[in-house]
């Protein structure tokens, strides 16, 4: 069955490891027939929710200004999430973590979203894979609140300068997951 995923990278670094791990996960979804939308997070202007409660007043799920209201609808219509990050200080980047708050405004809302099932890839320069619990615990808590299944979760540890994770396996890994959706 083909599905609707979206792809939100947390990275802001052109060409760097989560980002080649995202490219490897569409290429293996688009493969396996699936359409694919991808939101550089980490390149836009997203801040945090500041819990106003005035989500969808102005028409918009955000009545802020930033980048939250153009993915917005992408987050609507998808089946899948795909939560493509480097690790920073053990959790998601801030834009990333922006988005994720502000799923909020589709509870104030009271508006639909169709995701059923998430993905976590994750990535960093810690070699100890404990390093990895507190984004993961987040991850898992995410979906039990928002009652997603979780498909996959890919960690690559001892991975920090851009490219590194091109002389791993993770790459192909990823890709399968994306083939495996």
């Amino acid at each position: 069955m083909k599905k609707n995923i979206l792809v939100l990278i947390g990275s802001a670094r052109v060409g760097g490891n989560s980002y080649l791990l995202s490219e490897a996960f569409i290429k293996g979804a688009i493969q396996s027939g699936h359409e694919v939308v991808k939101y550089e997070v980490g390149k836009k202007n997203i801040k945090g929710c500041i819990a106003c409660d005035t989500c969808f007043s102005k028409g918009t799920p955000c009545s802020f200004d930033d980048d939250f209201n153009a993915i917005a609808p992408e987050i609507e219509k998808a089946d899948v999430i795909v939560f493509a990050t480097p690790l920073y200080w053990y959790t998601f980047p801030s834009n990333l973590k922006g988005v994720i708050d502000k799923l909020y405004s589709f509870i104030i809302g009271k508006k639909k979203i169709n995701i059923k099932e998430s993905v976590l890839i994750v990535c960093g320069e810690e070699k100890d894979e404990s390093a990895f619990d507190g984004i993961i615990s987040t991850y898992k808590r995410i979906n039990a609140y928002q009652q997603w299944t979780d498909v996959g979760t890919l960690v690559v540890p001892g991975v920090l300068n851009k490219g590194d994770v091109l002389s791993t396996n993770y790459i192909v890994q990823a890709e399968m997951m994306g083939r495996n959706i």
